[in-house]
């Protein structure tokens, strides 16, 4: 039945873009690392498969990006270890809070510029009077 294969696809396309989008928190690799996930090969080999999530037509669908950094990061052994200590998923945590609000500021400060530059310009032409354009 065709209208299954299609509500399967679209179950499956959800549960890994809600899969892919919990990598971006921190603690909940913690979780995983500390519960054993990121040693056993099959897991490891699932995170390898979700790499396709970088494909932008993939990318487009998710509200947190920041996940496919980590998604990246953990195909490294080195890292998946590194996570069972919950002072890393701290210093993670704490990384990300300052990445996020120091793209807040610039972001608001890009915004003011552009209303800025929109804002009609004055010109001075050599007779001093002022035209506003």
């Amino acid at each position: 039945c065709l209208g299954g294969k299609n509500e399967q696809a679209r179950n499956r396309f959800q549960s890994e873009l809600e899969f892919v989008q919990c990598l971006a928190n921190p603690n909940y690799l913690n979780f995983l690392a500390q519960r054993g996930y990121l040693r056993e090969r099959p897991f490891i080999n699932y995170l390898k498969y979700l790499l396709y999530w970088k494909e932008p037509e993939y990318a487009k669908f998710l509200k947190y990006p920041h996940c496919l950094h980590m998604l990246e990061l953990l195909q490294y052994e080195h890292f998946r270890k590194e996570l069972v200590n919950a002072q890393c998923a701290k210093f993670i945590d704490e990384q990300q809070l300052l990445h996020w609000q120091h793209y807040s500021r610039k972001r608001t400060r890009l915004q003011q510029a552009l209303a800025e530059q929109q804002q009609p310009q004055q010109q001075v032409p050599s007779h001093g009077n002022v035209i506003t354009k």
